[in-house]
């Protein structure tokens, strides 16, 4: 799929900062900056549901989208994502995750969306990718823990 990325509308918030030296940029255009990335993440994921939904009636499809880390934007002074762990603020280390599974999906491998829905209160970690995968796709090994897998408690 070819996409010209400057006849879409992810540049939707103005002023961007443009610069990689963000101390030459307002807070202002750095959140802009990252609002834009946002909207496009979210036209690329509509994208890949859309492809998956063309499949799903010949193939059981699904979508798992977690972001690797998340960012600071000013917070407390603080810029991008580079802090160690264990004193990173909750900006950098709080990201999300986004599950499509269509219907006939869900019912074919016993996943309850109703039930689905409600866990989306719980707070899920990195941790949680591995063995939700595995268990959605009903591999077996050794390696699996379902007390990690968020769609167990669904099935």
């Amino acid at each position: 799929m070819t996409v010209d990325i400057e006849r879409l509308p992810f540049k939707r918030y103005q002023p961007e900062c443009l610069s990689s030296d963000l101390q030459n940029c307002s807070r202002e255009s750095i959140v802009n900056t990252y609002d834009n990335t946002i909207a496009y993440t979210d036209f690329f994921l509509g994208q890949v549901v859309e492809k998956l939904k063309a499949y799903s009636s010949n193939y059981d499809v699904a979508m798992i989208y977690v972001s690797d880390h998340g960012e600071s934007l000013g917070e407390y002074g603080l810029y991008l994502h580079g802090l160690p762990y264990a004193i990173a603020p909750a900006e950098q280390t709080y990201v999300p995750m986004v599950v499509w599974i269509p219907e006939e999906y869900a019912c074919g491998f016993g996943v309850d969306m109703r039930l689905l829905i409600q866990s989306t209160a719980k707070q899920y970690s990195h941790d949680n990718l591995f063995h939700s995968v595995l268990g959605l796709m009903e591999v077996k090994t050794d390696m699996y823990e379902k007390d990690k897998d968020i769609f167990a408690p669904c099935r």
